[in-house]
């Protein structure tokens, strides 16, 4: 079975070994995506919805590069730095998937890779059909 790779251009993914996302057959794995800004830096620091937007925002680009959408997405598990804050993540989460919800996960964790991070997303897409026969 073929196997795609989509990376996001970040320059830990040669650094630590990995890619943004990968598909294999219908299926696409979306790795722990955090709010990197266009610069490299944190996006919206203190912003916990816009950085979950983010998050979902650079998913969707890779999701693209491999011939899915939002719309094809599963589940999603969600790291946040304060669970306080569920509801800000919240928003961007259902602004993005509320019309094809996946199941979810929201679980706190001690830090992320930056302290100006708060959110951390990763997903699971499953394609169907048409796109399917493309794998």
């Amino acid at each position: 079975m073929t196997r795609n790779r989509a990376f996001s251009g970040a320059p830990w993914e040669p650094e630590v070994g990995y890619c943004r996302a990968i598909r294999i057959g219908d299926r696409i794995l979306v790795g722990g995506t955090a709010p990197v800004a266009e610069d490299g830096g944190v996006h919206a620091p203190g912003d916990a919805e816009a950085q979950a937007a983010r998050c979902i925002a650079i998913i969707a680009a890779a999701l693209a590069e491999l011939g899915a959408a939002l719309s094809d997405v599963v589940s999603t598990r969600i790291y946040v730095t304060d669970i306080a804050r569920w509801p800000e993540i919240g928003r961007a989460h259902a602004a993005a998937f509320g019309a094809h919800p996946p199941v979810a996960t929201m679980v706190e964790v001690a830090r992320l890779i930056d302290p100006a991070m708060l959110v951390e997303i990763e997903v699971e897409a499953v394609l169907t059909g048409r796109e399917a026969a493309g794998s």
